[in-house]
């Protein structure tokens, strides 16, 4: 299978065990709500900005790829605390926390898919 393929599944897998691991820790039904809310969300804000820095390694421009990908991936997290979570009530300590965990952890991984 190419990268293009396993990536998106490794992601998916880490994403949900990360959110199991946050679920037996957390009980509260409004923190579960806002971690749940913030993992898939957390999946394609990583697949997005993951398909960018191949598309700008292909060009010999990795460095680049990935300071879009911060980008991305910062403002996705701004806006999902200022716009998204007031309005969906949801608490926002958990709801940062989570998007901006799922989000570290699986950028880990993103290096190995890399390699041309």
């Amino acid at each position: 299978m190419n990268r293009e393929l396993i990536f998106p599944l490794a992601c998916a897998a880490l994403i949900a065990a990360i959110w199991a691991i946050l679920a037996l820790v957390f009980s509260e039904p409004d923190v579960r709500r806002a971690l749940t809310f913030a993992a898939p969300l957390a999946l394609v804000v990583q697949l997005v900005a993951f398909f960018i820095v191949r598309a700008m390694a292909r060009r010999k421009n990795v460095i680049a790829g990935w300071g879009i990908g911060i980008v991305l991936r910062f403002a996705a997290l701004l806006i999902f605390g200022l716009v998204a979570v007031p309005r969906l009530g949801l608490p926002l300590a958990p709801a940062l926390l989570g998007l901006a965990t799922y989000l570290f952890v699986s950028t880990l991984i993103e290096p190995f898919f890399l390699k041309t």
